[in-house]
């Protein structure tokens, strides 16, 4: 069953938090000094009351051991009460162990438990007032009881004569009232210390309030309740991804966007675990630690394009937040297809123009037959390199894709051949991803290409098997063996980003198309000097 829980203004308390802790922490400082106070003083009476009761026994021990109080019990007669009683030896050694320790009294029985010796003469000759068979029987006795004196701690000891035989008893009593003023003599001094030690409290309770309330910024506890409930919801519905760390390296939190976008299962609990162990190593996991600085850097995760940037916390940890660039990399990719066909047909269309312009030249010149060879052999160009390409590439997608970067090449200048090994069956598994691999290697050869002494990219497309092998090879300056591995990673490029999107994705797309089909994809040097990309891709083929 549950009980609706009472507000603090209900209970009159202040509705600030940090009060409300001040408050709480007096109490439990005073409640802790009260406790300990207590818990003090309950075994410090025990220890008086034992302390006083082995006082008691001491002395009737030594009053015992004298064989002056043992030889007067056998030698005299048991008096009468009253005020002669107070000449006997009995009494007058009595009295002077009685005087000598402070004791309240010194009683001295013979074996029927008739007094010989008692501060009060008149008691003298009657018997005592509590049991005395422990003690006439041998037995040492220590005692809290109540007698004619009121209550006190006794001590009693068989009394024995020279020859060890038991003759009587000696029963000494401490006063009670005297460990009770000892007892309340030391409650002042404890509650002195007990006052200092919540004094100490009361101040670092003060200290550690104001320490809260500038951490709190002086709210209330269901304003931070408030605070806690929003910024739940708007972590979990913002279209954004939002990780969290400590200052460890432990992920503190992780939202909705964010675990669809590094592809966390929506229930996993990852909450306290170090990222690397997470998400693995990567450059995604590298930029969320912050081994990677920058803004808006470019990672990919799977098959999505993320956009990440990082921002340290005070406590030394950070917040990192996540982008999906997939769709807006995707239409980007495909402006750049559409730019490059379009670049193609204005190559065309100029090429088209100037050919007719030289057709319409020989024709007004009169030179038919010399027009009609023109046009023969510029269909016969355009015919056979088609019909080069389709020989070899069976895939229509990529047969089409070559014969316009041919036509793109020629227009920038730079030869664009295929190798005499190049056959390609029309049997691939994904024609959609080799055309994205094979479009990128392309363009950047062909980039790479243009500005050398002698332009050219040679593509080689063939098949093993199932097994999908291609390489493109230029004349550009190359890649330096140490930089070999670093083109391929996600952002790296050393292009001028265009108006549109970022660039340093070409080379990581392509390396993570190939390794998504357990294939590779790596960098390496030409016969002729310049770059040689390859791609291996492992069942590529039906």
């Amino acid at each position: 069953m549950r009980f609706p829980l009472l507000s603090a203004r209900r209970l009159g308390l202040p509705r600030r938090a940090v009060s409300q802790i001040l408050l709480t922490q007096l109490a439990i400082a005073a409640g802790v000094a009260v406790l300990a106070t207590g818990l003090f003083l309950a075994p410090l009476s025990a220890q008086l009351d034992d302390q006083a009761m082995r006082r008691a026994l001491a002395i009737a021990q030594s009053a015992a051991a004298d064989p002056a109080l043992a030889a007067g019990l056998l030698t005299a007669d048991p008096p009468a009460a009253g005020p002669a009683a107070a000449d006997g030896p009995v009494q007058s050694s009595a009295e002077r162990i009685r005087r000598a320790t402070g004791a309240e009294y010194v009683v001295v029985m013979d074996l029927n438990g008739i007094r010989r010796s008692h501060p009060s003469p008149d008691l003298i000759g009657l018997p005592v007032s509590t049991d005395p068979r422990d003690a006439l029987a041998g037995r040492e006795v220590m005692e809290i009881d109540e007698g004619t004196l009121g209550r006190s701690a006794r001590g009693k000891v068989p009394l024995l004569a020279a020859d060890g035989e038991i003759v009587g008893a000696v029963s000494v009593g401490i006063a009670y009232d005297s460990v009770r003023d000892r007892l309340l003599g030391a409650i002042p001094g404890l509650l002195a210390y007990a006052g200092g030690a919540l004094a100490a409290g009361a101040l670092a309770a003060c200290l550690l309030s104001r320490r809260i309330q500038r951490q709190t910024r002086d709210l209330a506890f269901s304003d931070i309740a408030g605070l806690l409930a929003e910024r739940e919801a708007m972590l979990h519905s913002i279209r954004e991804g939002v990780i969290a760390l400590d200052p460890g390296g432990r992920i503190r939190l992780v939202n909705d966007e964010a675990a669809r976008l590094l592809g966390l299962a929506p229930d996993s609990a990852v909450a306290g675990r170090p990222l690397d162990d997470v998400l693995g190593a990567g450059r995604t996991t590298d930029v969320l630690a912050g081994r990677v600085a920058g803004r808006d850097l470019l990672t990919v995760r799977g098959r999505r394009v993320l956009v990440a940037n990082r921002m340290p916390t005070r406590d030394g940890g950070a917040v990192a937040t996540l982008r999906d660039r997939t769709e807006l990399e995707h239409l980007s990719r495909e402006l750049d297809s559409t730019r490059g066909l379009i670049d193609a047909l204005r190559a065309q269309d100029h090429e088209h123009a100037n050919r007719l312009h030289t057709v319409l030249g020989l024709l007004e010149l009169g030179l038919h037959e010399e027009a009609a060879e023109f046009v023969t052999e510029v269909v016969g160009v355009h015919r056979s390199t088609a019909e080069q390409v389709t020989e070899r590439v069976h895939d229509p997608l990529l047969a089409a894709l070559l014969v316009g970067k041919t036509t793109v090449a020629a227009e920038r200048g730079v030869p664009l051949r295929l190798a005499d090994s190049t056959l390609l069956p029309d049997r691939l598994v994904d024609p959609g991803g080799l055309v994205t691999i094979v479009g990128n290697l392309v363009d950047n050869a062909l980039d790479a290409a243009a500005g050398s002494a002698a332009p050219l990219v040679e593509v080689d497309l063939h098949a093993e098997g199932r097994i999908a092998v291609l390489r493109v090879r230029d004349s550009g300056p190359g890649v330096p063996a140490a930089r070999r591995e670093e083109i391929f990673t996600e952002g790296w490029s050393t292009k001028q980003p265009s108006g549109h999107r970022e660039r340093g994705l070409g080379l990581a797309l392509v390396r993570r198309l190939a390794q998504r089909q357990g294939g590779s994809a790596w960098a390496g040097e030409a016969a002729d000097g310049g770059a040689e990309f390859s791609v291996v891709l492992p069942e590529a083929l039906r």
